[in-house]
């Protein structure tokens, strides 16, 4: 599951865009889909999910789309994968909502506050102004802000697939209510976090040492409240885990799903 409900066609109008979607999952989705059945989907607001302009994208609607999707697919006990605030959905919808797991992964997962970049701080206090940059000015910040999400560095392929959805006129709109959307979103985590501590399903903390945007203290917290939880800090990755090592991503996975 990435940080991002069932793939459909993008609306003309976006609420909502944001850089993360499940195309970061495209290289370790297959590698586990050898021996597994793997759903990947982009939440509302996400990738190629469809976004309408008075959509709920609080992390608490999205707990509820996901507990939904996986009633629609007929999913019980499912083993879940999340990223980024996929983790705090995924969570909500355990620890909140109830909704069955066999396992958890949570990958550089929002869980635990403080969360977001300085830039995440920084737009989210001055939308308004930051709607009206010039395109290019946006598009230029915008790739330096999702830069520093890696910490090897995106291929410039990589990086033009990421921030495409968030260029233009309605993208570059949609994308900045997506950072204020968010910012509300801290009292949500910390409601949640008091169920962590009854959490009765294997999890797998993985955080990327050089995460820049959710540092890996946030991961080992994470681990040290979850009973049981095991922890993976992987060297010379930063908070896109899956694309600066995916493959010593999915060893921990296929180790953990094994187990």
């Amino acid at each position: 599951m990435g940080p991002a409900g069932g793939p459909g066609r993008p609306a003309p109008r976006p609420a909502a865009r944001h850089p993360f979607s499940s195309f970061i999952w495209r290289d370790i989705a297959p590698a586990l889909a050898v021996r597994r059945s793997v759903y990947v989907f982009d939440m509302p607001g996400y990738g190629a999910s469809s976004a309408t302009e008075h959509q709920d994208l609080s992390l608490d609607a999205l707990a509820g789309v996901l507990t939904e999707l996986l009633d629609h697919w007929a999913l019980t006990r499912p083993d879940v994968v999340a990223h980024d605030s996929g983790g705090a959905v995924a969570l909500g919808a355990l620890v909140d909502r109830g909704v069955p797991y066999r396992s958890l992964a949570l990958v550089d997962a929002v869980s635990l506050p403080p969360w977001g970049s300085e830039y995440f701080a920084l737009v989210g206090e001055h939308t308004d102004v930051f709607r009206r940059l010039p395109g290019p000015l946006h598009r230029a910040m915008l790739r330096e802000y999702v830069a520093t999400a890696s910490s090897p560095g995106l291929r410039r392929d990589v990086l033009d697939a990421l921030t495409a959805p968030c260029l233009g006129g309605e993208g570059q709109a949609a994308f900045y209510r997506q950072l204020a959307q968010r910012r509300p979103d801290q009292t949500y985590v910390d409601r949640i976090r008091g169920g962590y501590s009854a959490i009765d399903v294997p999890v797998l903390v993985c955080w990327g040492a050089d995460d820049r945007w959710v540092p890996a203290e946030r991961g080992r917290e994470l681990a040290a409240l979850v009973p049981g939880a095991d922890l993976r800090v992987i060297d010379r990755a930063g908070h896109l885990l899956p694309e600066d090592r995916p493959a010593e991503l999915t060893a921990a996975l296929l180790e953990f799903l094994a187990a």
